[in-house]
């Protein structure tokens, strides 16, 4: 098995969906800590769109990474357990500074 790690820009395969949910094969940000990765079976991630974005912070984050083939958002409101079997090659990695950021984003989504 491939280690998914957490900081990770991954393709995943996120159909079949309902309603506003993004779909079809995109990259995703892995969230979850590489243990829970390794030992779930499963992967917490956030949807990643290089569609310019109009909703800014909390609802989205730019992604800044040369390791990416195009301009990206984070789409913070679209997160999703998924099947490690959902997902397939790493694109690039988040630095933790921007990690971190998303993750104040979701919290302010979510009143943690």
């Amino acid at each position: 098995m491939v280690r998914i790690l957490r900081g990770e820009v991954r393709w995943a395969e996120l159909s079949p969906t309902r309603g506003h949910e993004q779909t079809a094969r995109r990259p995703v940000l892995v969230l979850s800590h590489d243990v829970f990765n390794k030992r779930s079976g499963t992967v917490i991630a956030m949807a990643v769109t290089s569609q310019p974005q109009k909703a800014r912070f909390p609802l989205t984050y730019p992604l800044e990474s040369r390791q990416l083939p195009k301009p990206s958002w984070v789409k913070i409101s679209q997160i999703r357990t998924l099947s490690v079997d959902r997902i397939g090659r790493k694109l690039g990695t988040v630095e933790p500074e921007q990690l971190a950021e998303i993750i104040d984003g979701l919290d302010q989504i979510v009143g943690i």
